[in-house]
């Protein structure tokens, strides 16, 4: 692993820790992910599920925001986080 990939992993937990503080939206990425809070904590190591937990966030720029200005970091931390887990890359259209 790399230390940025473990960046990643790290910003991805602070996140996942910033969500599960914010009730509505905690059960909202329940709902969305088919997840148990059992389950989130059980996979919280995983690095696709971190980074299905950056995608949530990166649904909605109110919620990066929030998480953003809560945890002191530049609003394009997370998007910059998630491509650096596996699935983030995102499509490549050649």
């Amino acid at each position: 692993m790399t230390k940025a990939q473990a960046g990643a992993e790290t910003l991805a937990l602070q996140a996942l820790g910033w969500l599960a503080g914010q009730d509505e939206l905690f059960q909202t990425f329940l709902g969305a992910s088919g997840a148990t809070a059992h389950e989130v904590a059980a996979r919280a190591t995983e690095p696709e599920f971190l980074g299905a937990v950056l995608d949530f966030l990166l649904m909605d720029d109110q919620w990066i925001i929030a998480f953003c200005d809560a945890a002191g970091l530049p609003y394009d931390r997370p998007l910059q986080a998630r491509a650096m887990l596996p699935g983030g890359q995102g499509p490549h259209w050649t």
